[in-house]
């Protein structure tokens, strides 16, 4: 499975996601970051085209 890279937009550490075929896309995932664990919104518009967004307690 192809993976991208996301910054936590929390604490700016990087990591790799999977990436969903491009039939699914535009899609959203919520997620939580696997270095802080804070949760997030990650939107996915093309492999290239990604957002994440902090998601407020």
């Amino acid at each position: 499975m192809n993976t991208v890279p996301v910054t936590c937009p929390t604490c700016f550490e990087q990591f790799e996601i999977p990436i969903p075929p491009d039939a699914e896309m535009p899609t959203e995932y919520d997620y939580d970051c696997e270095v802080c664990c804070r949760p997030m919104l990650i939107m996915l518009n093309s492999a290239e085209d990604i957002y994440a967004q902090g998601l407020a307690d």
